[in-house]
C-alpha cells in the first residue's frame, strides 16, 4: 500500500488557488489507482509548522540524551515531520511563487525537515523519493521570458529537495494565473487558460503513470 505525502502551502482555499486545484487532480488520480493508498496531507496555509528555533536547531547537532526539556520538544515536532517524509512513497508540494520565491510557511516546513546525517548528507534518508511540485505563478518566469532571472522557486526547490534530499523531483507549472484578474494581462488569458489545462491534465497522467510504477 503506498503511501502519499501531500502537503499544501496556497494562502488562497480550494477553487481559487491554482496549485491547490492541480495537487487536487493528481491526488484524485492518485487515489483512483490506489483507492486503499495512504494519504497523508498537511496544509500549510490553515496549520503552519513552526519556524526552526535556536532549540530545535541546536537539538539537531546534539546528543539526544543532552537535550533540554526545550530541546526535546522541539525536536520531537522536527522527528514527526522528518518520518512523514521518510514514511512516503511519493510526495507532491503545492509550491505557489509569492514574492519571486516560496511561501513562507513552505520554506519553515523545509527548514524543519532538513537533517544533516539524516535527511541531508552523505546517505539521505528520503534519497529517490519521487516528488512532484506544482509551481504556479502570476505570470511567465520561463526561460526567454523577461523575468527568468527571477525566478526563485525551482531553482531553490531543486537544489534543496534534489541535490540536497536526494529525492527525485519533477515540476508542473501552470503560469500567469492572474491573467483573469488583472485586466492588464487580458490578452494572456488564452495563454493561461492553456498552461492550468495542460497542468491538470500533466497532474493526472504523472500521478497514474507513479502510481502504476509503484504498484509494480
Amino acid at each position: 500500500m503506498a503511501t502519499l505525502l501531500h502537503i499544501d502551502s496556497s494562502l488562497l482555499p480550494g477553487g481559487a488557488s491554482s496549485s491547490r486545484a492541480v495537487t487536487d487532480a493528481f491526488r484524485t488520480a492518485w487515489l483512483a489507482q490506489h483507492p486503499a493508498g495512504k494519504v497523508i496531507y498537511r496544509d500549510l496555509a490553515a496549520d503552519p509548522v513552526p519556524h526552526l528555533t535556536a532549540a530545535a536547531h541546536t537539538a539537531g547537532f546534539a546528543d539526544p540524551a543532552t537535550h533540554s526539556p526545550e530541546q526535546a520538544d522541539a525536536f520531537a515536532a522536527r522527528v514527526r515531520l522528518i518520518e512523514e517524509l521518510e514514511q512516503a512513497d511519493a510526495v507532491l508540494i503545492g509550491a505557489p511563487m509569492y514574492n519571486f520565491t516560496i511561501p513562507s510557511t513552505l520554506k519553515a516546513w523545509l527548514d524543519n525537515v532538513v537533517l544533516f546525517n539524516r535527511t541531508m548528507g552523505e546517505t539521505p534518508s528520503a534519497k529517490g523519493t519521487p516528488v512532484t511540485v506544482v509551481a504556479s505563478r502570476g505570470g511567465s518566469y520561463a526561460p526567454g521570458t523577461p523575468r527568468e532571472p527571477f525566478e526563485y522557486v525551482q531553482n531553490y526547490l531543486t537544489a534543496l529537495l534534489g541535490d540536497g534530499l536526494g529525492l527525485d523531483v519533477d515540476f508542473i507549472v501552470p503560469e500567469l494565473t492572474m491573467a483573469p484578474q488583472n485586466p492588464a494581462m487580458a490578452e494572456l488569458v488564452p495563454l493561461y487558460e492553456a498552461s492550468r489545462d495542460r497542468a491538470l491534465q500533466d497532474a493526472a497522467s504523472k500521478a497514474k503513470e507513479l502510481a502504476d510504477r509503484l504498484a509494480t
